[in-house]
């Protein structure tokens, strides 16, 4: 029994001698809470806080082409990449079987007109007769229409006729703008239907303006009341790297849709004169800014402490500073935020040092009250801690109000 004694002593004598041992060392053995910095100083910064979105970039005038009449390609002069001017020929079909039918009408015209001069005597020859009571009057109506028949054939196939000229104007197809081939599916003798048809016709080619280019982004429903139509965004395409371009706020749909399962709405930059290195079905990377503030007195947000006055029931925000005997509340007003840094627009001068933690004698305090949140998450006096400004005499760590991030920069948490 007495030798288990002395090998307990002796182990507990070599786990005291280690634990001073890997207190000595610097760094290595070093925990994190004695790592982290509890303290920061107060300084002069710029800030600004943008929203960040991933959209993906296509032309913001596309064109399916289709013929608008039946045929056959007879011409394709263009090929995927060309650029072409507006008015040019893009492709042609082949028009031997609407000439044919051209040439028939215009002899049925003929002949509708021979008709009808015809029609028009014996009509003119009745009325003279029946009126010195040679014919009877049922044959003079009968010449009348045969007159009328003449007339309407001759109408008829007079449109005919315009309807077959019409068809050969659409065998011609003219570029509608300045544009790029994008796909060309067919081939030269290929049939096509036209637009009229079944499954709206056959694409021949597809055309884009590229010297004008949008982005079509999910915004988040979070940060979509942050945009406005005509502001500008500064755009990042992942493709070509150190590419930055600027893009207006063109459109923004009214009703929320999900997409990969996240609900928001979808908007639509535009952007001119784009560099020639960007290409559609590229992603581009778009910052919104929502708020930013030049050369202001800024703390780290982990600083600043939020509790709701009892009082009054409005939100507070207050810093611990650094004094000779230990830490003195201020009060200060918040202005612009970011993910990491706030602008203290009241309370604080450059240079001052602010707690980033609560110190002892504060933590001591707020155990007192249950509806206290200690940094880091913590409970207190059994109640469930809850993010965010809650009921009388809540503490929180970071920003609750005012111009901030979507989630705020809480000590040891989210």
């Amino acid at each position: 029994m007495k030798k288990w004694i002395i090998l307990a002593v002796v182990l507990a004598g070599a786990a005291w001698g280690v634990q001073k041992w890997r207190a000595s060392l610097p760094g290595a053995f070093a925990s994190g809470a004695d790592a982290r910095p509890t303290n920061a100083m107060v300084e002069t910064r710029d800030i600004h806080f943008a929203v960040s979105a991933a959209g993906e970039i296509g032309p913001a005038d596309q064109v399916s082409v289709r013929p608008e009449i039946n045929g056959k390609i007879l011409t394709l002069p263009v090929d995927i990449g060309d650029r072409v001017k507006k008015d040019s020929v893009l492709f042609t079909l082949d028009d031997q079987d609407l000439q044919t039918d051209r040439s028939s009408k215009l002899i049925e015209i003929e002949a509708a007109k021979l008709q009808l001069e015809k029609a028009q005597r014996d009509y003119e020859r009745s009325k003279q007769l029946y009126a010195e009571k040679l014919i009877s009057q049922e044959l003079s109506e009968d010449t009348q229409t045969q007159y009328e028949l003449a007339r309407n054939a001759l109408e008829r196939t007079e449109k005919a006729l315009h309807l077959i000229e019409y068809q050969l104007t659409k065998t011609k197809i003219l570029a509608p703008f300045d544009c790029t081939i994008l796909t060309r599916p067919v081939s030269v003798g290929q049939a096509v239907s036209g637009s009229g048809g079944f499954n709206s016709g056959t694409e021949v080619l597809t055309i884009a303006n590229l010297t004008e280019m949008v982005i079509n982004a999910h915004i988040n429903q979070a940060d979509v009341t942050r945009l406005k139509i005509g502001e500008l965004v500064d755009v990042q395409v992942e493709a070509v790297a150190g590419l930055k371009i600027n893009g207006t706020v063109e459109r923004i749909a009214p009703q929320a849709t999900i997409k990969n399962n996240i609900k928001g709405f979808a908007a639509r930059i535009l952007l001119k004169d784009v560099d020639p290195r960007v290409r559609p079905g590229m992603t581009a990377n778009i910052q919104i800014p929502v708020a930013s503030a030049d050369n202001v007195v800024a703390v780290p947000l982990a600083a600043v402490f939020t509790e709701t006055s009892p009082e009054t029931g409005q939100t507070e925000h207050y810093v611990l500073a650094k004094m000779e005997d230990g830490f003195e509340r201020k009060p200060v007003r918040i202005g612009v935020s970011d993910y990491f840094y706030a602008e203290v627009q009241s309370g604080l001068s450059p240079g001052e040092i602010v707690a980033t933690e609560l110190p002892e004698a504060e933590k001591s305090r707020t155990v007192k009250n249950p509806l206290v949140m200690l940094p880091g998450g913590a409970e207190s006096g059994g109640a469930t801690i809850r993010p965010g400004a809650g009921k009388a005499g809540d503490k929180t760590n970071g920003i609750g109000s005012g111009p901030r991030p979507a989630s705020g920069n809480r000590r040891n948490g989210t």
